[in-house]
């Protein structure tokens, strides 16, 4: 008998017909999803705090956010390609753990290039956790429930970016911004006890390879240029020539041993159109949620808790709805439920198209729901479209693409609403100009959706028949 490399996703997938499902590591992804998207915004209130207790300039500061995104969004592709051959334990427990320990760190950071280091470090763990969380969830019960199991970390990570805020502008007031970089603590312990305790012992960890590394160095270095000339491009256009050297970076990296699987996987599986709108739904989001938050604390001079209490009502309808998206999907099917809620997303972001001084927090929150409500439906389904769709050997790559989609689209938001609201001549002209461009970026999203057509070839994986009842 030949041995057989470590292959986390294609043994579990292989034995979900024979063991029970595990819906405590569906808790457990859901619950690294929720810290690892929270910690992408919890910082950013805490950034003027940081200036004045670092003694450093706010431009230094920024860096603790872009510290922790650009070796995210970087890594997302090489961490997938990695994963796809070590133990899904092992390298959870490790990136966890790290993950846990940069937080302490950055919070014990003495001067700013302590926390822009802890940052890093961070942000090339989140990337690993970012791809396994999906693969956990999936692996975890068996494939005629995964739409049920992906729409837990799917509902529970867009809900730690946006409660992100509301958490920091609590502890800022009451502990001081060190306390922003412990607050995950607790949940990361939590999802360490679950997975040492019900995980499966399969395969372990070996190192990237050196063409991993280098890789992981021009997607790096082209996601940084992107990112970099979207943040300083407000202040003058020409910064956004910064962007032009990621189109020759990105297409060397295609023609490397480390893109091609990526851009085999996307062909077997015919998932593009479905990762660029995962893409198209997350900017439009980011972009609208920046633009409601400086309304309201702009014209209509809404206090800060007033203001978090109203964003709220985004993630308070996507978390009602996620559930009922998994069944749907299960039951309905992946596709026309991931459309139907791209569609309801759209429709709740272009409610918000004439927004202006007159309006009430609670009128805003009720449209804010309406478009948390449909990203709750499309969360899970989509996920679930994607994976079911990708042979079963590449899971964790598969994965990785729709990390990277969604992390790219909240860093881009931000930038697209920026632009198009200096495009206004007033601050309300200006906001009602960027929402409908985050609706008209939402509305590419079911598009894209309703063209999806999977191919004859897809290598799925294997269905087995449910048992009478199921007890998430």
């Amino acid at each position: 008998m030949s041995a057989q490399p470590p292959s986390t996703t294609a043994d579990l997938t292989t034995d979900q017909s024979e063991q029970a499902d595990r819906w405590s590591l569906v808790v457990a992804a859901g619950l690294l999803s929720f810290v690892a998207m929270l910690d992408m915004n919890v910082v950013n209130l805490a950034l003027t705090d940081i200036s004045a207790g670092l003694h450093v300039s706010p431009g230094v500061a920024q860096w603790a956010v872009l510290g922790y995104q650009l070796p995210l969004v970087a890594l997302l592709l090489p961490a997938g390609r990695w994963l796809d051959q070590v133990g899904t334990r092992s390298a959870l427990l490790l990136a966890v753990g790290c993950f846990a320990g940069c937080s302490v760190l950055a919070a014990l950071a003495p001067w700013a290039g302590w926390l822009i280091a802890a940052r890093l470090l961070q942000g090339a763990f989140g990337a690993v956790l970012f791809v396994l969380m999906p693969v956990l969830a999936a692996t975890s019960v068996r494939p005629e429930l995964r739409g049920r199991a992906m729409s837990v970390p799917a509902t529970l990570g867009p809900l730690g970016a946006v409660t992100g805020p509301v958490v920091g502008g609590l502890l800022l007031d009451h502990l001081g911004w060190r306390a922003v970089f412990l607050v995950k603590l607790p949940v990361c312990l939590a999802a360490v006890l679950i997975v040492r305790r019900d995980a499966p012992r399969r395969g372990g960890l070996r190192p990237p390879d050196r063409r991993s590394l280098g890789d992981a160095t021009l997607i790096g270095a082209a996601v940084a240029a992107v990112l970099l000339a979207l943040t300083l491009a407000p202040r003058a256009p020409q910064w956004l020539l910064l962007a032009l050297p990621a189109v020759p970076l990105a297409l060397l990296w295609l023609r490397r041993p480390g893109g091609r699987p990526v851009a085999e996987v996307l062909r077997a599986a015919g998932t593009a159109g479905v990762n660029a709108s995962v893409l198209a739904l997350a900017a439009g989001f980011a972009a609208c949620q920046y633009l409601l938050v400086q309304h309201l604390r702009g014209p209509l001079g809404e206090s800060a808790t007033t203001t978090a209490l109203t964003m709220l009502a985004f993630p308070l309808g996507m978390v009602l709805a996620g559930r009922l998206g998994g069944r749907l999907a299960d039951r309905w099917g992946a596709r026309p439920t991931a459309l139907t809620g791209a569609a309801v997303t759209t429709v709740g972001l272009a409610l918000l198209v004439p927004v202006g001084a007159d309006w009430s927090a609670p009128g805003i929150a009720a449209r804010l729901a309406v478009a948390g409500a449909g990203m709750g439906l499309n969360g899970g389904p989509t996920q679930a479209l994607v994976m079911s769709a990708s042979p079963p050997a590449k899971l964790a790559t598969a994965g990785s693409t729709v990390q990277l989609a969604r992390s790219l689209g909240f860093a881009l938001g931000p930038a697209l609403a920026t632009a198009a609201a200096l495009a206004g001549d007033r601050a309300t002209t200006g906001t009602r100009s960027g929402i409908a461009l985050a609706a008209a970026v939402a509305a590419t999203a079911v598009l894209l959706l309703a063209l999806h057509r999977r191919p004859q070839t897809a290598a799925a994986a294997p269905v087995s028949a449910p048992p009478e009842e199921v007890h998430p």
